[in-house]
């Protein structure tokens, strides 16, 4: 929803439909510790591009179903490695790792990999964030690594 000529809605299933990638990163936590994962999704890119995104989009915001969120820019949005992903390790992704879809953002420390995603809005200006624009917890709204 938000910025897009298309706004919709995708079961699952429908993501799983779209092409899917699968890649090996390695997930850094902002509390210090580090894990590799193989993770399988739909790239970011792809979702945004057949909901239509608008030229004037510029961020994106992301809510998942136990009330956390989180906002990204658009060139980290876009990037071949932000995926929804719905597989790990050769698997469906676990509960425990945000079944059943997570945001990664591979450019990002962990936090802005939002476990258990259900919506996302696509957003003009980095006020349209409002509180998701504001450094928490003591991070940083960017945390490049």
């Amino acid at each position: 929803e938000g910025s897009v000529a298309r706004p919709g809605s995708y079961a699952l299933s429908d993501l799983q439909h779209f092409p899917a990638r699968t890649q090996i990163t390695k997930h850094t936590c902002e509390e210090g510790w580090s894990a590799i994962a193989e993770w399988t999704g739909v790239p970011l890119r792809t979702v945004l591009e057949a909901a239509g995104i608008r030229p004037s989009a510029r961020f994106v915001s992301f809510y998942a179903f136990d009330d956390a969120a989180e906002s990204i820019d658009m060139l980290d949005a876009l990037h071949p490695q932000t995926i929804l992903a719905y597989g790990m390790n050769g698997g469906d992704l676990p509960i425990a790792h945000g079944a059943p879809l997570r945001l990664r953002v591979e450019r990002q420390l962990g936090y802005k990999s939002l476990k258990f995603l259900h919506r996302i809005v696509v957003t003009d200006r980095f006020e349209d964030l409002g509180k998701l624009s504001e450094p928490r917890n003591g991070w940083a709204w960017y945390v490049g690594i």
